[in-house]
């Protein structure tokens, strides 16, 4: 069972069993309430998973989460730092191992599945985010590689809001817009990953930028 979080848009948590089930999920949409939020959701999630898969009524055994998915980004620094603290405090309390998947992967998979379930080929695209500050950032993603995973052909990387369609041109790739990240394919993610074997994504943030809060230097001294 893993339960999936994911904060650098609006704050989304899933409860997905290791074949893909989703067994719960819950977003809030805000980009500025993450803290406030994501301890409601928690609860909200493991809760609704003991009732069985979404769209049942089966009454199932209380919640036993073997691995923890983290959204890795990219996204701004404050609203990612809450998102996997949560994940490695939890992880951490239960004894279980966190695994660092992408944002914008969970993102493309989503977009792959719907082709593929609506018969449909997908040519190279791009999950595009807002990064504020008047750039995006980018992934771009050709299909799903040989265990189900996207295929990341570029990125992530940043670009100013007004080079973003000038850039994917370059690229070959269509520009497809996410306004969230759903927990349940962050998690599905981090499914196929545990079952290939394979890291799909670094232990550090992406943040793609540095965060505006910076050290102080220290104090000159004043002589006598």
């Amino acid at each position: 069972m893993i339960l999936g979080i994911d904060t650098s848009l609006g704050t989304a948590l899933a409860v997905v069993e290791l074949d893909g089930v989703v067994r719960s999920a819950a977003a809030s949409d805000n980009p500025l309430a993450h803290a406030e939020v994501i301890g409601g959701l928690l609860e909200q999630v493991l809760g609704e998973a003991t009732r069985g898969p979404v769209g049942t009524t089966t009454v199932a055994e209380p919640v036993t989460v073997t691995h923890v998915a983290a959204g890795m980004g990219p996204g701004p620094f404050t609203g990612l730092r809450v998102g996997i603290a949560a994940a490695t405090a939890f992880a951490l309390a239960r004894g279980v191992p966190v695994i660092p998947v992408a944002s914008h992967d969970a993102v493309a998979l989503e977009v792959l599945l719907a082709d593929a379930i609506a018969g449909e080929e997908t040519p190279l695209f791009a999950v595009v985010t807002d990064a504020r500050r008047r750039e995006f950032a980018y992934s771009v993603y050709d299909g799903l590689d040989d265990d189900g995973l996207p295929l990341r052909a570029a990125g992530p990387a940043l670009v100013p809001r007004d080079d973003l369609d000038a850039r994917l041109a370059e690229l070959g790739a269509r520009r497809h817009d996410a306004a969230a990240v759903p927990a349940q394919m962050l998690a599905l993610v981090a499914a196929r990953a545990i079952a290939a074997g394979r890291e799909v994504a670094a232990s550090e943030p992406l943040y793609l930028r540095s965060p505006d809060v910076s050290v102080p230097a220290p104090r000159k001294k004043v002589g006598a």
